[in-house]
């Protein structure tokens, strides 16, 4: 849980008077404020592992994650991000659980994505802080969908009956369905699979970052610079190292201390093989 004193502070970066109430309005409010404030990155995990840091990954602790995100304006990665979330929708009252899904990037592979659900008056609504899409959704619903250009979402059902997620990464303008596999996992659960990803991690070699700035989604990814317009269009171009500090500054948020202790790009190497 997090202190009176902190949820202030918190709320107020939001851009939020007052904390919402627990009703559907309130929980709008609160993620679609979060959703244009709090970036999905990879930075502070960037610097970690290239300092050889053998410390907790930055934001397994939600009070880490949102002293930096004050001071720096840094996010993090999905453990991270709905370690922080969760903690915030609990301080605040709400009925939040944690859940586990598998970015369907490869086929037959483990999960590897973190979520938060919340419960309002018997639906469920999944606030994903990876995705961002703007708006809680009704997971369960057959036709749950946010309607949006930039960062629009719809879910379809896999044979198994397990929801998917279709949605757009920064990267992949063709989109990505998302499966969820587990609601309702412990704490550790969300430490033990962060702290997994140490060794490898298509967010451990070069900057990765997403965040809605009024009707777009812009970001950066393996060297480029990406944003999403609300009539769907997308734009793409290379992102320079010289440019790459003031861009995160400039448009991201992120303070220039940080921006500039971002390392350089490296290739993205394969996955390891199992076993």
């Amino acid at each position: 849980m997090l202190d009176r004193a902190l949820q202030e502070r918190i709320l107020a970066r939001l851009g939020l008077k007052a904390a919402p109430e627990r009703t559907l309005a309130g929980l709008t409010t609160l993620y679609g404020a979060w959703c244009q404030h709090v970036p999905f990155d990879n930075i502070r995990k960037l610097i970690h592992l290239r300092r050889g840091d053998a410390g907790p990954l930055p934001g397994t602790d939600a009070v880490d994650f949102y002293e930096n995100w004050l001071r720096h304006g840094t996010g993090g990665t999905c453990w991270s991000g709905h370690t922080a979330l969760h903690a915030l929708l609990g301080s605040l009252g709400f009925d939040v659980v944690r859940g586990v899904g598998t970015m369907l990037v490869a086929p037959d592979i483990p999960p590897n994505h973190a979520t938060v659900f919340v419960e309002l008056d018997g639906t469920r609504y999944i606030v994903d802080a990876s995705m961002l899409h703007g708006e809680p959704m009704a997971i369960d619903q057959p036709d749950a969908g946010v309607a949006h250009g930039a960062w629009g979402v719809r879910v379809h059902r896999a044979p198994t009956g397990h929801a998917l997620i279709h949605w757009r990464p920064i990267h992949m303008a063709e989109g990505l369905d998302c499966r969820i596999d587990t609601v309702g996992v412990s704490a550790d659960v969300f430490a033990a699979s962060h702290e997994g990803t140490r060794g490898w991690s298509p967010f451990n070699f070069s900057l990765y970052s997403r965040v809605n700035r009024g009707d777009r989604v812009i970001g950066a990814a393996f060297g480029q610079w990406f944003g999403f317009d609300a009539a769907g269009g997308v734009t793409q171009r290379p992102l320079g190292t010289d440019e790459r500090v003031r861009v995160l500054v400039e448009q991201l948020g992120i303070s220039e201390e940080m921006a500039r202790a971002v390392p350089p790009d490296l290739p993205l190497p394969p996955p390891p093989k199992p076993g």
